[in-house]
């Protein structure tokens, strides 16, 4: 067994999520978008697009970056931040990768 720090929350395999796919976390927190780019690299944003609550889940993955599905505004999957000229921001979650396993940082997921 892994010796993980208390935080982290084992959310499921990096199988489960298809690559340039996203997984939705419901916490109490409201929902979480996770998401696998192509280089299996993976990432967790709110699941709500500030410009008009488009699911980012069903967005479209492309690199680091996933497109809203409502219209079209474009995420920085690192930092959060809407590119171009689209001013907006979502929260991040740190996740991590161990052993085949998708890690979320449960004390970030309950702030408030």
């Amino acid at each position: 067994m892994n010796m993980l720090s208390e935080a982290w929350l084992d959310i499921g395999a990096l199988e489960d999520i298809p690559r340039q796919g996203a997984r939705v976390l419901k916490t109490s927190k409201g929902c979480v978008a996770v998401f696998r780019a192509a280089d299996d690299h993976v990432f967790a944003l709110d699941d709500r697009c500030p410009h008009k609550g488009g699911p980012l889940s069903e967005g479209i993955v492309h690199g680091h970056s996933v497109t809203c599905p409502l219209h079209n505004w474009v995420f920085d999957m690192n930092s959060g931040e809407a590119q171009g000229a689209d001013d907006g921001s979502v929260g991040t979650y740190l996740v991590k990768v161990d052993q085949g396993r998708i890690l979320i940082d449960a004390t970030h997921l309950s702030r408030g």
